[in-house]
């Protein structure tokens, strides 16, 4: 890269990274959020157009870094349209395994760190425009609002297969039907206790004249 174009990308960094903290200075939540994420480094690289960033969750915010040397939570790679393509499927996590981005390392952080991103109020184009002007801008701000936007969108997924895996497959709970069938039994035997000790206190009543 050149000195020029190290130098934008200094700017862009800087500019998203105030971006990302001032949104979550207005959400406590999302901020402690990251803080729980502290020690993680997630590696974010657009081939085209081209970008390269580290982003490192603190106690208090977020860093953005162009150079990392240590070791990596989680590397995604691609071009920005496979990153916004993310937001427009109706299985992002089907589409981010098998899609054309390149992921490395443990989802698991990536997609508690989307869904973080996913519910702040940014605004993701104004530094990467004033960076990159505004078709590059664009293009990548694109790309970044796929990549964190369906964050929410992915751990339902990701819920709604564990839970039919574990209710039809691995029968480990009941189903919806068989729940919604014992408590009808449940009821049913209740109001049955419920007569029978209805019937047994005026049979009680009964037998007292005659004890």
């Amino acid at each position: 890269m050149t000195a020029e174009g190290s130098t934008i990308q200094l700017a862009c960094l800087a500019g998203l990274e105030a971006a990302m903290n001032r949104a979550l200075d207005l959400d406590p939540r999302a901020q402690k959020s990251i803080a729980d994420l502290q020690g993680k480094v997630f590696h974010l690289k657009c081939t085209k157009p081209e970008l390269e960033l580290f982003l490192h969750p603190q106690a208090h915010g977020v860093r953005l870094t162009g150079i990392w040397e240590g070791e990596v939570s989680t590397a995604i790679a691609g071009e920005a349209a496979d990153f916004a393509e993310l937001a427009s499927s109706s299985d992002a996590a089907a589409s981010l395994i098998n899609g054309k981005l390149e992921l490395h390392g443990d989802s698991a952080p990536l997609i508690e760190l989307q869904g973080i991103l996913s519910r702040l109020d940014m605004d993701w184009e104004a530094p990467l425009v004033d960076a990159f002007g505004d078709v590059v801008g664009h293009q990548l701000a694109q790309g970044l609002r796929g990549l964190f936007g369906w964050g929410r969108q992915a751990a339902g997924s990701i819920h709604r297969q564990v839970e039919e895996f574990i209710i039809e497959e691995a029968r480990l709970t009941p189903s919806r039907l068989e729940v919604e069938d014992f408590y009808q039994d449940v009821q049913a035997l209740s109001q049955k206790v419920e007569r029978m000790q209805a019937k047994a206190e005026k049979l009680v009543k009964d037998l007292e004249p005659l004890q």
